[in-house]
């Protein structure tokens, strides 16, 4: 009998005892393809010699020391690099161990520089309705899936929620993408007005929504008026890239790809590549300053922060996936499991849409394609096409409650930016496979 409190108590999971590239071996000896990079984490794939030799190598010499007291040459590192290639005038790197702490610090830094400078009253934060940012109970209330937030409710804070940049549901018929991306955006603006905007401190969005919404981009100027909108309100821009960013989408950081820079940043998942827990929260020289001229202290931490084990796995990482050229890869990769994709389900009378950036794609089930009517809810679809794909030897990440948190499907794929052409092919097979058998 188990002690370990599994994420389904009604569905206990194989034991996994190996990884290699893109495979994971459980206890039986059967392999599976990672399709999915567990959550969008296996970016260069399972048992990386580089990244576990400089692991091996930091605990050598020192594994942990808090950062009441330290810095460490490995969190140094890694700080340096990732601010050699961020975006705008991120300058300042604060180290987490994963997203939802990431977003918990982001949101934390978002009220003390508005504090710091002497407006106390902005205290709100504007997010999107089907956004994911976490599961602590600041990053759970940014979220905006109302299923995952449903049953904690009580405990969560009064966050706003406008729609999401969602073409293939709510762009109006004759309406252009750039023009739906634009009136998309301004309801940020109509929010703000709302609520007030002296009241609000931040604006947080993923650039390419994840789990929730299964790979969703946003329309043409999008991101560009959110900016314009930010800036002439006084609000800061909190971009979330711990799913999509990290090469991801086939750029280092994916708000690079909107012609857009945050105020404050939060990437995890593909940072640590699954070989150790890390995240990272950037921000400008700006906001960093508002503290150091302030009170000088960040009246935030954990026990882990800046661990150096962790860094020096980030530090591998990252270098791997600028010196191996594997962004390019991801865009040549992207692009062929995208044909792929629409070879295998572009007509089929299930799948209304599939979208996504990169080695980060979404295919949207609905039961009628012209009409684009979702599956009812009580079908389980996404569970499904999990338990089936599973059984086949697929991991991907199928979600349910795509359209508002109750209804909709979508498969969301994340492979790792190592993946060939023929693993490609056994990914569209199995995951039609999969399908086929979901639907009965």
């Amino acid at each position: 009998m188990s002690h370990i409190f599994p994420r389904h108590t009604r569905n206990l999971p194989p034991v996994a005892v190996s990884g290699q590239g893109c495979y994971l071996t459980d206890a039986s000896g059967k392999q599976y393809l990672d399709a999915s990079g567990g959550a969008a984490v296996s970016c260069l794939g399972h048992g990386d010699v580089e990244v576990i030799d400089a692991i091996k190598a930091q605990l050598d010499s020192l594994a942990y020391a808090h950062t009441g007291f330290f810095t460490s040459e490995p969190a140094e590192t890694l700080a340096d690099l990732l601010i050699e290639h961020a975006p705008g005038d991120l300058d300042r790197v604060y180290l987490v161990s994963g997203g939802s702490e990431a977003v918990e610090a982001a949101l934390k830094l978002a009220r003390q520089y508005y504090v710091e400078r002497g407006q106390p009253d902005r205290g709100r934060i504007i997010a999107r309705k089907q956004s994911y940012h976490g599961n602590t109970i600041g990053a759970l209330s940014a979220g905006g899936n109302e299923w995952r937030r449903a049953q904690f409710a009580p405990l969560l804070l009064d966050i706003s929620h406008i729609d999401p940049c969602y073409e293939y549901r709510l762009m109006h018929d004759g309406e252009t993408p750039e023009e739906y991306g634009i009136r998309a955006a301004n309801l940020l603006e109509e929010e703000l007005l709302r609520v007030g905007p002296e009241t609000v401190m931040a604006f947080i969005a993923e650039p390419v929504v994840g789990a929730t919404s299964g790979a969703l981009t946003a329309a043409p100027g999008y991101f560009k008026r959110i900016r314009e909108i930010c800036d002439q309100y006084g609000v800061l821009l909190i971009l979330d890239e711990v799913m999509c960013g990290m090469g991801r989408t086939g750029a280092l950081f994916a708000c690079s790809q909107e012609g857009v820079n945050p105020d404050i940043l939060c990437i995890a998942k593909g940072l640590g590549g699954g070989y150790q827990p890390i995240g990272a929260m950037l921000c400008t020289a700006e906001i960093y300053r508002a503290i150091q001229d302030g009170t000088g202290f960040f009246q935030h931490g954990h026990t882990y922060v800046g661990h150096p084990t962790a860094a020096a796995a980030g530090v591998a990482v990252v270098s791997a996936v600028l010196g191996r050229d594997l962004l390019s890869n991801v865009q040549r990769q992207g692009d062929k499991l995208r044909s792929a994709l629409n070879a295998a389900f572009g007509q089929h009378p299930n799948v209304g849409d599939i979208r996504g950036r990169g080695l980060f794609m979404g295919v949207e089930m609905v039961a009628d394609r012209g009409t684009k009517a979702p599956f009812d809810p009580s079908m389980g679809i996404a569970a499904k096409i999990k338990k089936h794909a599973f059984e086949n030897g697929l991991i991907c990440y199928p979600m349910s409650g795509t359209i508002d948190g109750k209804t909709g499907d979508h498969v969301l794929l994340a492979p790792p930016f190592i993946i060939t052409d023929a693993q490609i092919d056994e990914l569209v097979e199995k995951l039609a496979k999969s399908i086929t058998q979901a639907l009965g």
